[in-house]
């Protein structure tokens, strides 16, 4: 897949996490000029994600399968975007856990929404994990602009490369925001080249009322999303396909699986 020549815009532009995919988002990502799309679903395995990215893939758009993991507990979760996985990684596992499972992947690992309610890695923690972290991001088409504030000072502060995303859960919502890449992007290992050596890059969105419009509809889907009703029913059953102690594990992750992600007795 070649680099954007559908709006003259040089480089390859990466809406770098959505959630949802389907034909009508991957015709709105082409209709809006995007190139590449970063899927990375909640509670879904990474084989599913991979299967459906390479279905939704063609000359046109490129679709990169990704993971964003909950470490920790649901009240005080953090979430990390993977991105180059081989392995399936369970959500609910500890902080610790998760990093160096991704280290063993030789995984690029990225932090969505910083400084963001309590599902996100905090100013000092992300001080704390330099070393680890591939890049920060910016602007979030979900988020108010004091938040994303926020997170440009995080960026400044740390050094570490910024990028942009629509976040869409919402199918309207993809193409909101991207990170234009000036190199082109081809496949999955040339972005993760271009992340893991900070490429030179800008965050870019869309504006007017509509883009803002987009953005307070996926701050109100937010809050369905994360109503202790839903993960009740969803996971903790211990059924949900990323569930920790699910089958497909095998184990793997008993030891940092963390107290709140165990079935109920």
């Amino acid at each position: 897949m070649a680099g954007n020549t559908s709006t003259g815009d040089p480089g390859t532009r990466v809406d770098m996490h959505v959630k949802v995919l389907d034909e009508s988002v991957a015709k709105r990502a082409k209709d809006r000029g995007i190139d590449v799309l970063v899927y990375a679903p909640h509670f879904t395995r990474l084989p599913e994600i991979k299967r459906r990215a390479e279905r939704f893939s063609d000359e046109e758009l490129l679709v990169i399968p990704a993971r964003e993991v909950f470490t920790g507990d649901w009240h005080s979760r953090r979430h990390l975007l993977a991105v180059g996985l081989s392995r399936p990684v369970p959500d609910f596992i500890t902080f610790e856990g998760a990093m160096q499972e991704f280290e063993r992947q030789n995984a690029v690992v990225l932090v969505p929404h910083p400084e963001f309610a309590t599902v996100s890695l905090t100013g000092p923690e992300i001080h704390s994990n330099l070393r680890r972290l591939h890049g920060i991001e910016i602007y979030n088409a979900k988020l108010f602009p004091h938040q994303n504030g926020k997170a440009r000072t995080v960026a400044r502060e740390t050094g570490l490369s910024g990028f942009g995303s629509s976040y869409a859960h919402l199918r309207r919502t993809v193409g909101e925001a991207w990170t234009q890449f000036d190199a082109e992007i081809r496949s999955e290992t040339d972005l993760l080249e271009a992340l893991r050596d900070g490429s030179p890059r800008r965050v870019l969105r869309r504006n007017g009322a509509g883009h803002r419009l987009r953005g307070l509809a996926e701050y109100a889907h937010l809050f369905w999303e994360n109503t202790y009703e839903k993960f009740d029913r969803v996971f903790l059953s211990g059924t949900e396909p990323t569930h920790p102690t699910h089958v497909a594990y095998d184990g793997r992750f008993d030891d940092v699986t963390v107290r709140g992600a165990h079935r109920f007795s």
